[in-house]
């Protein structure tokens, strides 16, 4: 089991991980050795709760397909083995993302000082530009 928090966890069976030719640095060893880590997890096979789910393909990440699939891309690092533990972690910060509820502002009233504020900016604001006419009398 990938232990993603106290409560969620996913088993190794629903996860594909997959060694894979990583691009940039690496030397001669970029071309011989697959260090990349393309690692899948279906989200209809596994036994995340309804609401984490939902939050997920709310989220609209690129890394999720049409097809409820988590696809993750590692190749930040030049071993097989650092990249994998970063894929999951990766993995793991997701859906630790989707499984805290977003707070909602609760809106509130400007203050008078500030509304008046606002207020004496505008008319200076207006002044200006009266000033700007031709006839700037004051009406």
């Amino acid at each position: 089991m990938f232990v993603i928090n106290s409560q969620l966890s996913i088993p190794w069976r629903c996860i594909q991980i997959n060694a894979i030719r990583a691009q940039g640095a690496g030397g001669q060893n970029v071309n011989k050795v697959s260090t990349a880590i393309c690692l899948q997890v279906d989200l209809k096979s596994t036994p995340l709760p309804s609401y984490v789910r939902e939050q997920l393909y709310k989220a609209n990440d690129s890394r999720i397909s049409d097809n409820h699939i988590i696809t993750i891309k590692a190749q930040r690092h030049r071993t097989q083995q650092k990249n994998r533990d970063d894929a999951l972690e990766r993995l793991s910060d997701l859906i630790n993302k989707a499984c805290h509820k977003p707070k909602y502002r609760v809106a509130t009233k400007p203050t008078r000082g500030s509304v008046e504020r606002r207020i004496k900016s505008k008319n200076q604001r207006g002044n200006i530009k009266k000033m700007r006419s031709k006839n700037h009398f004051d009406t």
